[in-house]
């Protein structure tokens, strides 16, 4: 295990995917955010099904960082309860697993 993390989220437009990934990285609470779509979402939502087309966000971060990204993500997030999930990276090129706590220091 590292020190590294990899958070996803989603939002329903490039622009704001743009917008978080390029606040988190400005903020240093994301060394590298990857910007993938359009995915398509199938979920169920206060009662009714929907699928509806949105960006995913990939986010590697310091493990120390977490609950400034969890912060960060409900105050600038359009969702009223946006995805934001945390993945533990087992593993990985030394240099750059280095790089992504670095890059997270103030």
């Amino acid at each position: 295990m590292t020190d590294q993390l990899v958070a996803v989220t989603t939002t329903d437009s490039e622009e704001e995917a743009g917008r978080i990934a390029e606040g988190l990285v400005a903020a240093r609470l994301a060394a590298c955010v990857q910007v993938a779509g359009p995915v398509r979402s199938v979920y169920r939502w206060q009662g009714e099904l929907h699928s509806e087309r949105e960006w995913q966000l990939w986010i590697k971060t310091a493990a120390d960082r977490q609950d400034a990204v969890i912060d960060w993500i409900d105050r600038h997030h359009s969702y009223d309860v946006p995805e934001l999930v945390f993945l533990p990276i087992s593993a990985g090129l030394p240099a750059y697993l280095d790089w992504i706590v670095e890059e997270t220091r103030h």
